[in-house]
């Protein structure tokens, strides 16, 4: 039995991540010529035991920070009937299941994105424009095997209080996935984990008020300003981790006057809502009691 206690085991970042590839040509020339990342090993092997695994190359890449990108190429087999038209999608999730594994890039500056971004250009890969979410601004593209990738600069550092509010969330939707028949699939919009979170954090906040928490961080910070200026609204800014936004009557929020792009705009209300969502769309939200 190892001698390491439970206690002093340590994840120390990631070693590889793995994808299959049926183009492997394309596959080396984009990684290695297009995005500069140096191949430094291959493994050939036949198979891997079972009779049903192919024989192969699991080929890698330098991704940086003693990280690898690595792929399998199965020799005598054909890309599954999903692979198929991949490679022509736009560099934007058209296939949520499928885009959801990518793999992103980390760069220091808003200077070296837009370098990035000129260079693939410049090599014929499609580009999507920067996309600023809460905490990074991106951009997007595919490689030859129509795999999303992204690069991306931190916008500020993330610290406790996001991590308390992460959990927070995590727990209403867990909450909701107990009692949903069918687990995720019986679940409902996002507001209800809203609705539930609000519950957690304002378990004696019973009444008709609608009320938004509003995380303390500077991508939500206009939203607490907006509020102030709506008279039917009290905010109160001096909780630890949260503002209170309440009204007795409906809110109307618009996105142009926030200033907040459309990746921040969608997740406005994460801090958790009270309340009754009636408008949603891409410039304007209304709240009901």
């Amino acid at each position: 039995m190892s001698s390491t206690s439970l206690g002093s085991l340590v994840l120390r970042g990631v070693d590889h991540t793995a994808r299959p590839t049926w183009k492997l040509r394309e596959t080396i020339t984009f990684y290695r010529d297009v995005l500069g990342l140096p191949l430094i090993h291959t493994i050939s092997a036949r198979g891997w035991g079972p009779a049903t695994h192919p024989d192969f190359l699991h080929f890698f890449f330098d991704s940086g920070n003693g990280s690898a990108i690595a792929f399998f190429y199965y020799l005598g087999s054909s890309a599954p009937q999903e692979l198929s038209g991949k490679l022509h999608s736009k560099p934007w999730p058209e296939d949520h299941v499928f885009d959801a594994t990518h793999t992103a890039w980390q760069v220091d500056s808003e200077e070296e994105l837009a370098a990035w971004r000129d260079r693939l250009v410049e090599k014929g890969v499609e580009v999507s424009v920067e996309t600023r979410h809460e905490v990074i601004e991106s951009i997007y593209f595919r490689d030859p095997n129509g795999y999303f990738i992204e690069i991306t600069r931190k916008l500020r550092t993330l610290n406790d209080l996001d991590a308390r509010d992460a959990a927070m969330t995590l727990q209403a939707a867990m909450e909701l996935e107990d009692q949903a028949t069918g687990g995720v699939a019986g679940l409902g919009p996002i507001d209800d984990v809203w609705n539930r979170k609000a519950r957690l954090l304002l378990p004696d906040e019973p009444g008709r008020a609608a009320k938004v928490l509003v995380l303390n961080v500077p991508e939500f910070a206009s939203l607490i300003e907006a509020a102030k200026k709506m008279p039917e609204c009290k905010v109160d800014d001096g909780l630890p981790d949260y503002a209170l936004i309440e009204s007795r009557s409906a809110i109307e929020f618009n996105r142009k006057d926030l200033g907040v792009k459309p990746a921040v705009w969608y997740g406005l209300f994460t801090g958790g809502l009270q309340g009754r969502i009636t408008v949603f769309d891409r410039d304007r939200v209304r709240i009901e009691p």
